[in-house]
């Protein structure tokens, strides 16, 4: 899933939250009679009738010198204060507009107006609480429910955020930005089968990255993986960035479909060279697709450039595990790795798998048992590390000791094939010949279903996805 973001206006691509003051308000017509002179009255209609000429360099001083005169009256207060945000100096038009809302708490534009200078300001809590006063006061107001929905989103509300629109869709149920807010609300909520309905109501859609990007998401999140990948391949012909190519590579992995997810990753390199995570992808596509020897050079390479970075070892970990005859040279990257992290079992069962898939001298030896017991004590119940034990006490020809070891890792995974055979020599060099042929037997079993079930490849492949996330 790539990340969204609602949009204030229908060009998707711009994403930008834009001051709703303009829309939502209507600058006062004239001052309430009060004890204010005829020449303030006056001054007050020439600003308005320069406000509304977008003349804002007569309107400014001019609501300025009323002002200093009036501090607390609520049209001149709110004119003022929208005249300033309407030229971006929104701090200073804060004060003015929460005056405003104090002198008449009953106006749902003060209210309106207040609390959309303070989503524009990044306080979207405070812009929550002025807005849902206003929707209170008008709900049929389009624009406020519009703004509600924007600071709703701004603090991860997304299923109030989608009432919002609902109610800002009620009085404009064909306006563009309306829709993709409010499905994009919808299916950040959890519920894509109400996203869905709005996207197919979006005009432009076809022509919006942004669009189709979200109706892969909903297309996927609906079981519809074709019409997804489709969407998606679409984003990427629209905007050819690096978030919508990673997203396809990433629906293509998700399916199973890993050749053309190379060709994507592949592609994605090309254009964003110094995109982690496309490397990362293009290694799980090689990986998924049982190229191990092209697989090994990216992973390596992404942890040489990140030499802390636990995800990338393990991944170059994972490959290189695979090989079960000779090495690849690149896979010796894993044992610094592991000697500088040892509470991590994994990595060092994987470093320790490493040497010994590769012709090592005694010392070799030795630090790969220093590693399988670090990995056995910090996680007794790893299989993998069990494993690697009986594996190591084989190589040293302790063929009566290596039982146990397999013995515990064939408990913690009964169908581990690898485990099975390994147990088969142990008892077979120990002249129990019967219950060798069993183990044979079973490792056999184990071996053609681990081939033959593409769940558990494509389950491998969901969790190395899980990492990059």
């Amino acid at each position: 899933m790539t990340a969204h973001f609602f949009t204030s206006g229908f060009a998707f691509h711009a994403h930008r939250l834009a001051l709703l003051l303009a829309v939502i308000s209507l600058a006062p017509a004239g001052l309430s009679a009060q004890t204010i002179s005829t020449a303030d009255q006056q001054a007050f209609a020439r600003a308005m009738d320069a406000m509304n000429r977008g003349d804002a360099a007569t309107a400014e001083p001019l609501l300025r010198q009323l002002h200093t005169r009036h501090p607390r009256s609520f049209e001149i207060d709110e004119s003022l204060g929208l005249l300033l945000a309407g030229e971006d100096k929104v701090s200073e038009a804060l004060p003015l507009l929460e005056t405003a809302a104090t002198v008449q708490p009953a106006s749902d534009v003060a209210h309106a107006n207040l609390g959309t200078a303070y989503l524009k300001l990044n306080r979207p809590k405070d812009a929550v609480h002025e807005l849902e006063r206003a929707a209170q006061l008008n709900p049929s107001n389009a624009a406020t429910q519009q703004a509600l929905g924007q600071a709703l989103m701004q603090l991860n509300q997304p299923g109030p955020a989608a009432a919002a629109y609902r109610a800002a869709l009620t009085a404009q149920p064909d306006d563009p930005t309306l829709l993709y807010n409010t499905a994009l609300a919808e299916y950040t909520a959890g519920d894509a089968a109400a996203a869905a309905p709005l996207l197919a109501r979006l005009p432009g859609a076809d022509s919006s990255a942004e669009a189709q990007s979200l109706l892969g998401d909903v297309d996927e999140k609906l079981g519809q993986y074709k019409e997804a990948a489709q969407h998606y391949a679409n984003a990427v012909h629209l905007a050819p960035t690096e978030p919508n190519q990673y997203v396809l590579g990433i629906e293509l992995l998700r399916h199973w479909t890993f050749g053309p997810a190379v060709d994507v990753f592949n592609a994605g390199i090309q254009q964003f060279p110094d995109s982690r995570r496309m490397h990362t992808g293009l290694g799980i596509a090689y990986y998924a697709n049982g190229d191990y020897a092209k697989a090994i050079p990216v992973f390596a390479d992404l942890l040489a450039a990140d030499s802390s970075n636990e995800m990338y070892a393990e991944l170059l970990g994972r490959v290189c595990t695979v090989l079960t005859e000779g090495s690849d040279p690149r896979c010796t990257a894993l044992i610094d790795f592991a000697k500088k992290h040892p509470q991590n079992a994994i990595l060092a069962t994987y470093a320790a798998t490493s040497i010994l898939h590769q012709p090592s001298d005694a010392a070799q030896l030795e630090l790969a048992g220093h590693l399988l017991a670090s990995a056995v004590h910090a996680q007794p119940d790893l299989p993998e590390a069990r494993y690697g034990m009986g594996l190591l006490l084989q190589t040293r020809g302790q063929w009566a000791e290596s039982v146990p070891e397999l013995e515990a890792a064939i408990r913690l995974r009964p169908e581990y094939a690898a485990a099975h055979y390994r147990l088969a020599l142990a008892l077979n060099h120990t002249g129990q010949r019967e219950k060798a042929q069993e183990e044979i037997a079973l490792e056999r079993r184990f071996s053609t279903e681990e081939r033959n079930n593409v769940e558990a490849r494509l389950k491998q492949v969901k969790t190395l996805l899980v990492t990059m996330q």
